[in-house]
């Protein structure tokens, strides 16, 4: 376990599907394999710092997932997409519904602005290289908390199964998406996804050698697992409120607006690989006849 968590960091050798390239929920960089010449001139307090804050980001991101799955489940957070605080004092529903569509859009603007390649060479001449992609983390989840705080219930339900098998087939249904979101960030690389590899190798001041072009486990079959994973946690439930809803149906048009323009910067840097993989291989649902060994480099 410890080496191949030592693997994923110094990136002995891992992959990861075209999608993460330029992905907002992926690693920061879209180029091809390469590598970043190693800082040999920060000194030990900077290389430490840096390191210190990936660690805080990625508890922080932690920290903001761990509190979705509750706050999207409506089980054990204080806040949720349906819960009323026993404080509410009751807000109109147009003036809720208001208010949780411009936190939604606070996040989406976020995570989609600072994904984009042109605002990552703005950035990266304020905010150290090593540190853009644990910045990029730290931002959205505290955009994210931001957002679970201040959510305002708005009231009605849309549907309620009351059925026990069908109630339970939901819940198990959510979890399983939850979990997908999860294993499809290790089918990549997590530790690089979150910024933890960046920081790693700044410490140890090596270079960053960004990660090849290739399609594992799922990524074979379908091009977003990590979306479709969120797709079902966010409309797997037994009970639809119109909080629900309306987070459903925002969040369901980001993930459908992000994966064009995501899409489009793949094309634009990796051209004809990411055509053929963009043909063979299905958007959002699954494609499970035979098709590339998922271990084969798209070329």
């Amino acid at each position: 376990m410890t080496r191949s968590i030592t693997q994923a960091l110094l990136h002995e050798p891992q992959v990861v599907p075209p999608t993460a390239r330029a992905c907002c929920c992926a690693p920061a960089s879209i180029a091809t394999v390469g590598e970043h010449p190693a800082t040999t001139d920060a000194g030990i307090v900077q290389r430490v710092g840096i390191f210190l804050y990936g660690l805080l980001s990625y508890a922080v991101f932690l920290a903001s997932f761990l509190y979705a799955l509750g706050f999207v489940g409506n089980i054990v957070v204080p806040t949720a997409l349906d819960k009323i605080p026993a404080d509410h004092a009751g807000m109109h529903w147009a003036t809720a519904a208001a208010v949780n569509v411009v936190l939604l859009l606070v996040f989406a603007i976020q995570h989609s602005v600072m994904a984009r390649p042109w605002f990552k060479t703005r950035w990266t001449q304020v905010v150290p290289e090593p540190a853009e992609r644990s910045t990029y983390v730290l931002l959205s989840s505290l955009a994210l908390i931001a957002m679970m705080l201040f959510w305002q219930p708005i009231g009605g339900v849309v549907w309620n199964v009351e059925q026990p098998i069908a109630r339970w087939s939901l819940w198990a249904l959510m979890s399983a998406g939850w979990l997908l979101v999860l294993a499809a960030t290790f089918m990549i690389n997590h530790f690089d996804l979150f910024g933890l590899r960046q920081v790693w190798l700044f410490l140890l001041k090596k270079p960053y050698t960004h990660l090849p072009f290739k399609t594992p486990g799922l990524y074979s079959r379908v091009r977003h697992p990590l979306y479709v994973g969120w797709l079902i946690a966010f409309w797997a439930t037994p009970t639809m409120t119109s909080a629900h809803l309306l987070f459903a149906v925002i969040t369901t048009a980001y993930i459908l607006a992000a994966i064009r323009w995501e899409e489009r910067d793949l094309q634009s840097m990796h051209g004809r690989a990411y055509d053929e993989y963009r043909r063979r291989v299905p958007k959002l649902i699954p494609r499970f006849r035979s098709v590339a060994p998922s271990d084969q480099t798209a070329s």
